[in-house]
C-alpha cells in the first residue's frame, strides 16, 4: 500500500506541482517514513525545491515532524537552505516553537545567526513563537539579541508584542539599552500596542522608562506620528495598561494628536477620568481645523458628563465668549465650517451651525456655571433666544452672580490647574470637606455620582 502510494506521488511529481504533491513535500505533510523511505528508493531528490524554493527539511521543520527532520538529514538532506524569503528550517522551527528541532538541526551545523530577506534573525522568529525554551537554547549555541530587523524591531519588541511573558524575561537581560535606543522604539510600546498587562509590568518594574518617546523615523509610520507608550494603550481603549503607564509617570501630553482627544472621541467615560486625574491638558488646540477656543468641546457637545468633567478641571471656558466680533456679526457670512482649514474659528460660529444650534441652550446653561459676568455676542444670542433654555440663562446673565459662586471662580484660579486636580492636595487645605466639594464642583459631577460607563 505504501509503495503503491509512493509511486503515485512520484509519478505525478514535477518541480512546478503543489508542494501538497511534490514527492518528499508530500511524504512530510503525511507524517510517513515509509513513503519517504520509498521515494528515496526510487531516487526522489531530498533538497528538491518546491515553491518559494522550500525544501521538504523546511516542511518537516514547521510542522514539528522530528523523526521527519531526523530521517531527512540521514538522507543527505542540506540542514541550511533558504527559501526565496530567506527563511531556513532553523527559523520555521523557532517561529513554532520545536525545540528538539532546532536542537537537531544546530548539531548538524545549520547558522544560528541567518537572517531572512527582511533581516529578521533566528532569535527574532523564536520570540515570537513564545517557547522560553527555544529562546534559551539559541542563546546557549550564540544567538544575538541585538540584531535588528529591516523596521528596527528586536527580539525583544516581538516578544513584548506577542504578549510572550517567559521569554521577555530571558531576553530583557541580555538586550544591550544601546540597541533599543537606536531602534527607536521601547518594548513598552510594543506591550502597550499588544495590550499585555503583565508584559507591560514586568517592563516597568525592570527599569524601563514610560516616556521613552517613539524615534521621528518610526513616528512617521503613524497618520497620528504618535510618540508615546500611553498613546497605544488609550487608543486601544485599554484601561489597565493605561493606568499602569500613568501610575508609574507617564506623561499625558506628548503627542501630537493629545491623549484626551482619543478618549474624547471614543466617548469613554472611565478613561476620560483617569486621563484628567493625571493631568491631560483640557485646554490643548488641535493641529487642524483649530479654533478660538480649546478643541476639546467639539467632541462633547451632546455630553452634558463629558463637558462637565472638562469645565470641573478648568477648561478654558472664558475663551468660548471672547468673540472680536461681539455685535458686529455680518448676516452675509458664510454659515459653518468650509472644507478648508479653520483659522480661529469662533465658538459662536460653530455652536450656531443648523446642524448644532439645538444643543446650544443646553451647553451655555452648563457653561454659565464656571464663569462670572459674561456678554454674549448678537449672533450667539439670536439663537439662544430661540431655545427652551433662554429664560434661565437670561436671568443669569442679567442678574449678579451670588457671592458664593464668584468666590468659588476665585479661590479656584489661586489654587491653579495642577493643584485642583491633585486629591492629595486639597486634604492639607484646612477647611470643612462640604466646601472643598463645593471648590471642586462635585455637585456636577455627574460621572461620579452616577456610575457612568460611557461608550
Amino acid at each position: 500500500m505504501a509503495q503503491k502510494k509512493g509511486l503515485q506521488i512520484l509519478n505525478g511529481a514535477s518541480e512546478n506541482d503543489h508542494p501538497g504533491e511534490m514527492t518528499f513535500m508530500a511524504a512530510v505533510q503525511h507524517d510517513s517514513y515509509e513513503i519517504a523511505s520509498l521515494l528515496l528508493q526510487f531516487g526522489a531528490k531530498v533538497n528538491l525545491q518546491c515553491v518559494n524554493k522550500r525544501t521538504a527539511l523546511h516542511e518537516a521543520a514547521k510542522l514539528g515532524r522530528k523523526s521527519m527532520v531526523e530521517f531527512l538529514l540521514w538522507s543527505k538532506a542540506d540542514p541550511d537552505p533558504r527559501s526565496s524569503y530567506g527563511f531556513t528550517p532553523l527559523a520555521l522551527a523557532a517561529q513554532n516553537g520545536h525545540t528538539e528541532i532546532l536542537e537537531i538541526l544546530l548539531r548538524r551545523g545549520a547558522d544560528v545567526l541567518s537572517q531572512a530577506s527582511d533581516c529578521a534573525s533566528i532569535l527574532f522568529e523564536a520570540a515570537g513563537g513564545g517557547n522560553p525554551d527555544s529562546v534559551s537554547l539559541l542563546l546557549e549555541y550564540g544567538a544575538d539579541a541585538n540584531v535588528p530587523k529591516h523596521s528596527g524591531h528586536l527580539p525583544i519588541h516581538r516578544a513584548a508584542y506577542r504578549g510572550h511573558l517567559l521569554v521577555l524575561q530571558i531576553l530583557v537581560p541580555v538586550t544591550d539599552y544601546s540597541a533599543i535606543k537606536e531602534s527607536g522604539i521601547s518594548p513598552v510600546h510594543s506591550a502597550a500596542a499588544g495590550g499585555h498587562f503583565q508584559c507591560l509590568e514586568f517592563l516597568l518594574k525592570s527599569g524601563f522608562d514610560p516616556n521613552f518617546m517613539l524615534h521621528q523615523r518610526v513616528c512617521k509610520g503613524y497618520d497620528d506620528e504618535r510618540k508615546s507608550a500611553l498613546y497605544f494603550a488609550f487608543s486601544n481603549g485599554d484601561i489597565n495598561s493605561a493606568k499602569l503607564l500613568l501610575e508609574a509617570g507617564a506623561l499625558p501630553n506628548q503627542d501630537p494628536v493629545n491623549c484626551l482627544q482619543v478618549v474624547l472621541r471614543m466617548g469613554n467615560y472611565e478613561l476620560d477620568s483617569l486621563l484628567l486625574r493625571h493631568g491631560a491638558n483640557v485646554n490643548y488646540f488641535c493641529r487642524v481645523n483649530t479654533t478660538h477656543f480649546p478643541s476639546a468641546l467639539q467632541y462633547t457637545l451632546k455630553d452634558e458628563v463629558m463637558s462637565r468633567m472638562l469645565l470641573n478641571y478648568r477648561y478654558g471656558v472664558y475663551r468660548c465668549f471672547d468673540c472680536s466680533h461681539r455685535d458686529k456679526h455680518s448676516r452675509y457670512m458664510f454659515e459653518g465650517w468650509t472644507s478648508t482649514v479653520i483659522k480661529d474659528n469662533m465658538f459662536c460660529e460653530v455652536i450656531t451651525v443648523a446642524w448644532l444650534k439645538h444643543l446650544s441652550g443646553k451647553l451655555v446653561h452648563v457653561m454659565l456655571d464656571y464663569v462670572d459676568h459674561i456678554r454674549l455676542c448678537s449672533k450667539l444670542q439670536s439663537v439662544l433666544q430661540e431655545q427652551k433654555f433662554w429664560p434661565e440663562i437670561s436671568t443669569i446673565l442679567t442678574n449678579v452672580r451670588p457671592l458664593k459662586h464668584l468666590c468659588r471662580l476665585q479661590i479656584r484660579k489661586c489654587l491653579g490647574r495642577l493643584r485642583l486636580r491633585c486629591p492629595v492636595f486639597l486634604t492639607f487645605l484646612p477647611l470643612p470637606n462640604r466646601l472643598k466639594e463645593y471648590i471642586l464642583y462635585k455637585e456636577y459631577d455627574l460621572y461620579g455620582q452616577g456610575n457612568l460607563k460611557g461608550n
